[in-house]
């Protein structure tokens, strides 16, 4: 890409950057096992003897284990609702509880909380605007199926602030397919030498990123720190989305 210098960002910013959505700009919350005690807590008429520690601690590992396989995670995130149904029963089963109209009524009282409690981090807005001002090219590119990204966009009006948005249901790839990264550059007409991305998820934001050249930036908001053993390494770990412009 052919930029004059006077259209150049900043010397510490970039051409481009790309963002991740969810947990980078937007959170629902930190704590998933936290999450699901306060569902079963505040959702009425559990089964007689369920323990609320321990059935949330059962569908937080159910969930663990669910999303930890690749092939699954495609086809979960693509069908959340069926998704969180097989997790609530996988652990509530592990629990010893197989009640199906309860199952069902946790899983969708656990949207409704989520949705509900999804919001903007504090300083999403005003870090976006920012960059625009020092001219950087943005592009938002989630995976996940095409209505409920598309609604938390909407919702949060975060279109007007980039170049390009790419929702994985929409365009039938996502990352960390190579396809995904390579269209949403063309889309932006940016090279990899000259973006960022910037997510929370290791390996699509930055394991695969870096070998096709990225400078890969994690963001880790509740500053839990890189996992034990895991192989990323990324150029970058921030823990406010306002690093990016304060140097």
């Amino acid at each position: 890409m052919t930029r004059s210098p006077a259209n150049l960002p900043p010397a510490n910013l970039p051409p481009a950057i790309l963002f991740d959505l969810d947990d980078t700009l937007i959170t629902a919350h930190p704590d998933p096992r936290g999450a699901w005690r306060r569902a079963i807590d505040t959702l009425a008429e559990r089964p007689e003897g369920l323990d609320p520690h321990g059935a949330a601690d059962a569908i937080h590992q159910a969930a663990r284990w669910f999303w930890s396989d690749p092939a699954r995670h495609r086809e979960g995130r693509l069908n959340i609702a069926v998704a969180r149904r097989n997790i609530v029963t996988r652990g509530l089963e592990s629990a010893g509880f197989t009640d199906s109209d309860y199952i069902e009524r946790l899983s969708d009282h656990f949207e409704v909380m989520r949705t509900a409690e999804t919001a903007l981090f504090p300083d999403a807005v005003d870090t976006l605007v920012a960059l625009a001002e020092r001219g950087v090219r943005l592009g938002l590119i989630t995976n996940g199926a095409a209505e409920p990204q598309r609604a938390k966009i909407e919702r949060f009006d975060l279109e007007r602030h980039f170049v390009h948005v790419q929702i994985e249901g929409e365009m039938g790839f996502g990352k960390p397919e190579e396809q995904a990264y390579a269209h949403a550059l063309a889309s932006l007409g940016t090279s990899v030498e000259d973006t960022w991305i910037v997510g929370d998820n290791l390996d699509w934001e930055v394991v695969v990123p870096q070998r096709l050249g990225f400078h890969a930036i994690w963001r880790d908001p509740v500053g839990k720190g890189l996992p034990a053993g895991h192989p990323a390494k990324p150029d970058r770990i921030i823990t406010r989305l306002a690093e990016l412009v304060e140097g």
